[in-house]
């Protein structure tokens, strides 16, 4: 089968969430915009004993309403998530696999940790019960690939399937590579993006024991709080994005509604520690900046930032460096917001549910905060839209994540 041409053009016709602040993209992206909170006291497990209490759940939802029950209770909580997310997207997109070539869709949907719940469970079944208690559905619900596989068996699409991994940066990978998958004719159609569900009892106690996480249990709603005096951690959150892919060329060919255009993309590694970033922001510095040279543009082309912004002490400070080191004098004026002051730290679904949100701030126009922000670090000295959003034409934008390993990934999305 003849290739596509190196120089297609990728863009977006699908979007799906599953958030505690929105189960769908629409609703997800109106609650962040009016700058709600999404973070609260754990509810899934008995909290008590951990230094961290709070986190971002998706409550309310029931995955027997959107996925066969049986499969349900075969998969774990991650794949529930990202198995939604992407049936929203491939709904949203209007596509239909009737008309499709099965050999030329595909699925990349990673997820950082993969199934924790179901490793806790059937761990704990072992334990005090012996083998025969382990369920034969243990390892294929665990294992971080088998989101992927299971949207495949759901649409019957053959097309380039795995799952991939890079902690933090998970998703957006995901995306940037399946965007490459189109551009060198792999695929016409590449469902793309992120999951994670380790709000778990030993999820938390493994991040607590890092003391990576904010402690100020006394107050869930403003712990999150990136760019300011007195950040004390990152609070973990649940949840997916998924977003559509095309080639502009299969999309024009349907008459598919287009939200934007993928048009840069870069992976880079800081080579310098397993979980601090670079202080100096060179590796994030270098993903920002080879991403706008994959698309074509300068620095001052981009219209919004969506930082990785953790709210933990190093990484706000030396992404807001990178920043600056790769916008100069622009990057005083440039909007940059972190969504996880409201949605939490969803690991590696937050390079696609922030995906999600940067197609949404050039579809309506619209930024989202970065709430809990009244006491700025001095060092976080940039326009961070503090916690009201604002109304504002974005053509263009930029969205980070960084992972545990040193890994940095930088993608840029603008209106066609």
């Amino acid at each position: 089968m003849e290739s596509l041409p190196p120089s297609q053009r990728v863009v977006v016709t699908g979007l799906g969430a599953i958030h505690g602040l929105g189960f769908d993209a629409e609703s997800f992206f109106a609650s962040l915009v009016a700058g709600k909170n999404g973070i609260d006291r754990i509810s899934l497990f008995d909290p008590s004993a951990l230094t961290t209490q709070m986190g971002s759940e998706v409550k309310g939802w029931n995955v027997e309403e959107h996925m066969d029950p049986k499969e349900a209770r075969r998969n774990d909580r991650y794949t529930h998530f990202g198995f939604c997310a992407a049936k929203q997207a491939f709904k949203d997109s209007g596509l239909d696999m009737a008309n499709e070539d099965p050999d030329r869709v595909g699925v990349l949907v990673g997820s950082g940790i993969g199934g924790m719940l179901t490793y806790e469970t059937q761990l704990r079944k072992f334990v005090e019960g012996g083998p025969r208690k382990v369920s034969p559905f243990t390892i294929p619900a665990l294992i971080s690939n088998i989101c992927s596989g299971m949207i495949a068996i759901d649409l019957g699409a053959r097309g380039p399937n795995f799952g991939v991994v890079s902690a933090c940066a998970t998703g957006t990978h995901a995306i940037g590579e399946a965007m490459h998958m189109i551009k060198r004719g792999d695929a016409d159609i590449m469902l793309a993006g992120g999951t994670e569900a380790a709000v778990t009892p030993f999820g938390f106690a493994s991040f607590c024991s890092m003391k990576a996480m904010s402690n100020r249990n006394d107050d869930p709603a403003t712990a999150c709080r990136p760019f300011s005096m007195g950040r004390d951690g990152f609070v973990m959150g649940e949840g997916a994005g998924v977003l559509v892919l095309e080639s502009l060329e299969h999309a024009q060919k349907r008459g598919a509604r287009i939200y934007c255009e993928v048009v840069g993309y870069a992976a880079t590694a800081d080579a310098h520690h397993i979980t601090m970033p670079d202080p100096e922001g060179k590796g994030l510095g270098m993903a920002m900046t080879r991403a706008l040279r994959a698309a074509g543009l300068n620095p001052a082309d981009v219209d919004y930032i969506n930082a990785h912004g953790t709210s933990t002490p190093y990484n706000d400070k030396f992404e807001t460096l990178a920043i600056k080191r790769v916008f100069g004098d622009a990057a005083k004026s440039l909007p940059i917001s972190s969504t996880k002051s409201m949605t939490g730290h969803l690991l590696g679904a937050a390079g696609g549910i922030e995906s999600v949100i940067a197609v949404k701030t050039i579809e309506k126009g619209q930024i989202a905060p970065t709430i809990n922000l009244h006491e700025p670090d001095p060092e976080c000295d940039l326009d961070y839209v503090p916690n009201q959003g604002r109304e504002q034409k974005v053509n263009v934008v930029l969205s980070n994540n960084l992972g545990f390993g040193g890994q940095n990934a930088s993608i840029i999305f603008k209106a066609v």
